[in-house]
Formats: C-alpha cells, sequence, structure tokens
C-alpha cells in the first residue's frame, strides 16, 4: 500500500524539531514500510501544532501532531483504521475547527505539497491567474484589481489599484514592480510562511503586476533574517524562469517580465518604502522626503509599484476567481481577507486568515485557545511595536481599517500580540520608545532625537522620579514626534506610548 507522509520544513517547523521528526521517519519506513515517500511540505501556518505530521493513504489524508521523534514509529505501525486511537490524531485538517473556521484565499495552497513542485502547483490552481492576464490589455488588469477593493496589506492600506494605475499612466521609458520582504513587525511571519510555503504565488503575482504597468523588471527585497526564505524563492525564481512563467515570452507570449532576489540590509527601517529604495539602490537605508511619491519617481528614478508579499501574492486569486468574488467578503472599505499572526503568550499560536470584519475578541476566542500561561489576558498589541496597546473593552472592534483607526489603533502587518495580566505596562511604553531609538534611521531630528528623550523620560517616570513634571514632557515628546517626523517611524511610536497611558494608567501611578 502505497503512502505519503508530509513534514513542513518551513522556519518555525524546523525550530521546532521537524528535522528530527523526519530523519526519525526515514528511518522508520526504512525498515517497516516499502512504498512510502516522504514529502517535506510547507507549514499550514497551525504553529501550536508543529512539529505535524500527515499521511495520505488512498487519496485520505489525516494528520499527527505535535510530534516528538520518539512518537513515530508507533504511528507508523497503526493500520489506517487504528489511526484514531492514537493521542496525537488531528483527523483530516481541513476538518479540525482550527482551519474549518478560516477562509483561506492567500493561504490555500499553504502546507499542501512540496513548496517548489511546479507541477503541484498548476494541478492547485497555479498560474490560473496569470494565463487570464496575458489576455487583458493592461488596464484591464489594473481596473479588476481597482474593482476587488484590494489594499496593501501593510501600514498605510493604500488601495492597490489605485497606486498601480499612478505607474501605469506616469511617463517612463523602464518601470519596476519592488516587493516588499522585509518583514520586521514584532510578531509577524506571513511574508516568511507564504514565500516558504508557496512561493509561486508570489511570484505569479508580482508579474502580473509586471504585465499592468508595463514593468518588465521586479525585485524582492528579502529580510536577511530569512535564509530558508531565500533559499525557497532562488529555487522557485529559477524553476519558474526555466518553465516559461518568468523571463522573455511569458508561456509562449510575447511579454517579458524578469525578477531578481535581493537581501535586505539588516535594518527595520528597510521596512519603509523610500528606505527599501534606496537600500535597493545600494545606498544606506535612509527615507526619503514625499513629494515625488514612489509611484512616479522611485526606484532609479523611475515610476514604481512597492507593494508587499501579501498584497502582490493576493493578486493571482483575484485575477482567477474575478474581482467580484473577492470584494464579496469583508466590510465596508475592507474587503477581502485579513492574515492575522497570533503570537506572544497565546497557546494557539499561528497563522489565520478570515473575511474583514470579524472582531479581535472572537478571532481569539475561536483560535487563540487563551494565554500561553493560562492567566487573562490584559492587552493585545496589534499592527506591530508601533501599534496601540488595546484594552478588553477594545476587543470588540470589528478588523477593518477604518474602525480600527477611528479606535486608536491601526491593523498594520496583520500581527497579534497577547499579554497576561503579569504585564508591566509602562516597560512596555518604554520599550516602544526604546525601539525607535534603535531602529530610526536618523535623518529627522523628532524621530532620532526624539525616541532617545523619551526613553529617558519613560525610565525617570518608571522610577517614579517627579511623575507630574515628566508626564508633561513625555506628552510634549510625543506631539513633537508625531507630527514633525519624516515617515511613520517617529510619527507612529507614540501609538503605543500613549494607549499605554490611557488605557492602564495604574502602572504608571
Amino acid at each position: 500500500m502505497s503512502q505519503r507522509f508530509f513534514i513542513p520544513r518551513d522556519t518555525t517547523a524546523v525550530a521546532v524539531g521537524a528535522n528530527e521528526v523526519a530523519n526519525t521517519l526515514a528511518a522508520v519506513l526504512s525498515e517497516q514500510v516499502s512504498e512510502a515517500t516522504i514529502v517535506r511540505n510547507g507549514s499550514r501556518g497551525a504553529f501550536w501544532l508543529e512539529p505535524l505530521m500527515e499521511i495520505e493513504t488512498q487519496g485520505e489524508r489525516v494528520g499527527f501532531g505535535p510530534l516528538f521523534p520518539e512518537d513515530v514509529a508507533d504511528i507508523v505501525a497503526l493500520s489506517p483504521a487504528d489511526r484514531t486511537e492514537h493521542p496525537k490524531y488531528l483527523g483530516k485538517l481541513e476538518e479540525h475547527p482550527w482551519f474549518a473556521g478560516q477562509q483561506r484565499l492567500t493561504f490555500a495552497r499553504s502546507g499542501l505539497d512540496d513548496p517548489l513542485c511546479l507541477d503541484a502547483y498548476l494541478s492547485r490552481h497555479g498560474f490560473d491567474g496569470l494565463e487570464h492576464a496575458l489576455h487583458l490589455p493592461p488596464e484591464g488588469i489594473v481596473d479588476e484589481v481597482t474593482r476587488s477593493g484590494l489594499r496593501g496589506r501593510g501600514g498605510a492600506a493604500f488601495p492597490a489599484g489605485i497606486k498601480w494605475n499612478t505607474v501605469l499612466q506616469a511617463a517612463g521609458d523602464e518601470k519596476y514592480i519592488a516587493c516588499n520582504a522585509d518583514e520586521g513587525d514584532s510578531g509577524t511571519f506571513a511574508d516568511r510562511l507564504l514565500m516558504e510555503s508557496d512561493p509561486y504565488m508570489l511570484i505569479e503575482g508580482m508579474t502580473i503586476a509586471g504585465l499592468a504597468v508595463g514593468a518588465q523588471q521586479g525585485y524582492i527585497y528579502l529580510r536577511s533574517e530569512y535564509p530558508h526564505a531565500w533559499e525557497v524563492m532562488h529555487t522557485a525564481i529559477a524553476k519558474a524562469e526555466a518553465a516559461g512563467y518568468l523571463g522573455e515570452g511569458i508561456c509562449d507570449s510575447d511579454r517579458q517580465f524578469h525578477l531578481e532576489l535581493r537581501l535586505g540590509a539588516g535594518s527595520y527601517i528597510c521596512g519603509e518604502e523610500t528606505a527599501m529604495l534606496e537600500s535597493l539602490e545600494g545606498r544606506r537605508g535612509v527615507v526619503r522626503a514625499k513629494p515625488p511619491l514612489p509611484a512616479i519617481e522611485g526606484l532609479f528614478g523611475k515610476p514604481t509599484v512597492v507593494n508587499n508579499v501579501l498584497t502582490l501574492a493576493a493578486i493571482p486569486t483575484i485575477m482567477a476567481g474575478g474581482a467580484e468574488a473577492y470584494a464579496a467578503l469583508g466590510q465596508g472599505r475592507s474587503l477581502g481577507t485579513i492574515t492575522l499572526q497570533l503570537a506572544g503568550n497565546i497557546k494557539n499560536g499561528g497563522l489565520v486568515e478570515v473575511p474583514y470584519g470579524a472582531t479581535l475578541r472572537a478571532v481569539l476566542d475561536q483560535f487563540g485557545g487563551g494565554t500561553r500561561s493560562g492567566r487573562p489576558i490584559r492587552a493585545i498589541q496589534v499592527g506591530g511595536p508601533l501599534g496601540a496597546y488595546l484594552p478588553e473593552p477594545l476587543w470588540d472592534t470589528p478588523l477593518d481599517y477604518e474602525a480600527f483607526a477611528a479606535a486608536g489603533g491601526m491593523l498594520g502587518h496583520g500581527g497579534v500580540v497577547v499579554f497576561d495580566d503579569t504585564v508591566d505596562m509602562a516597560q512596555q511604553a518604554r520599550f516602544a520608545m526604546a525601539f525607535c531609538a534603535e531602529e530610526s534611521c536618523g535623518k529627522c531630528t523628532p524621530c532620532r532625537v526624539g525616541s532617545v528623550r523619551g526613553t529617558e523620560v519613560m525610565d525617570r517616570i518608571i522610577a517614579r522620579e517627579s511623575l507630574d513634571e515628566n508626564m508633561a514632557l513625555l506628552d510634549d515628546l510625543c506631539e513633537t514626534m508625531e507630527l514633525g517626523s519624516l515617515c511613520a517611524m517617529g510619527g507612529l511610536t507614540p501609538n503605543p506610548v500613549r494607549s499605554a497611558l490611557q488605557y492602564f494608567p495604574e502602572d504608571f501611578a
């Protein structure tokens, strides 16, 4: 009886022991099973179940996890009928409540196959969106993206269709597509997971973007701390080009698009689009003044589409399924699905994809499983290290850009970091200032100097020195940073500080 065994090889799975489980499995299979294949797939994003192993027998695939190497031999020895009795048995993962409650579009293929197997990607409707785009004029592609309501899956949430149309209409003998894969926010890993689990999705999205705006060259600016993602993307690009999905004569057409992978500079600020462009051009990553916008004068002074991984990876779904189907999900101006990364002090950490409009509380109740420590949740930070700390009354805020902004928060890249009731919110406020001081590019004074002075003021507040005077000084500093900083690094740093002061004043008393 032929069987296939799936064990993820993404960074998180490997970090918690997936390679050891795979090595043990290989040894066990060599002795017990004659017809068996081990597939190192990408992760499905349920990191709380890793290392995860799935067994496919006669087309039926069931999971076990989280595993230790010593669990493997017993599982392999079980007959399909007896597997349900094993304590690590999970059943069909599509039917598991943690997966069944999601609506995956961007991550629909994640974890199903070997991420570098082009045939597997094609068998699951890969490159269908590209084939459709090749039959449309550039204006038709841009119109499809615009009608879908897709917004940037980074901080600003700017409508992708408007940005693409600006680049399409801009004059220029050369245009570029720049993918911001410098995923530096605390508690975020969606970009890495997609690149390691479904790399052709990003390649397809970037190629469509090139067709849409008349760009023949694209760059992926990859975070330097992602060596495995580098290996996967580098190999996937070469395979896609060899198969005719990149380079000259895409899919036997007269269109072309070339793609290069560039390693980031190890700086948080290079996640800001203009600092990333500076780094791509070989200079120090420093924020540019705007205008001009990158869509007019971007990489090498040419019109440039700058989107992050999740934005570009949503494009194939939109082009294959139609703008209306994508826009039917979500609410208000927040359409499609949001990818949330549950991290921090949480029991069931991992990646969750749901339509916009669900509440933060509903997501945590359905998927989070409470804190890992077992203590009550006290605060949740959404949107990375510059996002606000949200108290319990705000957890019913819909996951919607406008709703979160009205509540003083931001969705950002979808990072959700949970803190239990032992957290010291004064220390968290200090961390925000110290983080800005560490990661500022240094170009503007409010950010460069304000964050250093802010850290010093926070130290005096924590030491309970002249509280009233230092609180007033902190408020002045926050206002100066918010209104005077050149980019969002300094402009948003006051968010976590002010939210900690507003919602958790007892920690500053």
